[in-house]
């Protein structure tokens, strides 16, 4: 798990704001992304794939919608927990290349997954999450690609977000 566990972030959400009481939250969080990438260049806008446990896994801020207030941060790695993490998951780009060809078969098509930084305001039902990064930007990082034609796949070996060398812990 990451700095909060199911329980603590519904009651943190639950309480909002407690300076102005404002229900309304933004939460910073990394999350879940599959993309189309043909020619190591993304085929599509690409899709969230995460589920609420991993949403509230790579949470690492939550502020006040209206006041800006913070209500949680925490700069360890969202990933694997590693001291000051965050600002290199924020800052750095992926450290894992997408090649132009399936190196197992020479398919220009490939699926990646990549964690990604996005927010997401709470207070009006399901938080729809915005991302911050798009393929390419800082805070926007390839875990792995897959290729579908001869199922030939490259996950990275150290931490995505923050390249600390572990261990990874498990996620929900």
């Amino acid at each position: 798990m990451g700095q909060l566990d199911e329980a603590r972030f519904e009651a943190l959400i639950g309480a909002g704001c407690t300076k102005c009481s404002s229900k309304v939250l933004e939460i910073r969080t990394f999350l879940d992304r599959r993309l189309l990438i043909m020619l190591a260049d993304p085929n599509d806008a690409g899709r969230w794939v995460h589920d609420g446990e991993k949403f509230v896994d790579g949470t690492y801020r939550i502020t006040c919608a209206s006041c800006s207030t913070v209500v949680f941060e925490d700069e360890s790695c969202p990933r694997c927990n590693a001291v000051g993490g965050l600002e290199r998951a924020l800052e750095d780009t992926s450290r894992l290349a997408i090649p132009k060809r399936c190196p197992g078969c020479n398919e220009i098509e490939l699926l990646a997954l990549a964690l990604v930084a996005a927010k997401a305001k709470s207070g009006a039902g399901t938080p729809k999450p915005e991302p911050l990064a798009e393929f390419g930007e800082p805070g926007h990082h390839t875990v792995a690609f897959a290729c579908e034609s001869c199922d030939a796949a490259v996950v990275t070996q150290k931490c995505p977000l923050c390249d600390a060398t572990g261990p990874l812990r498990p996620r929900p």
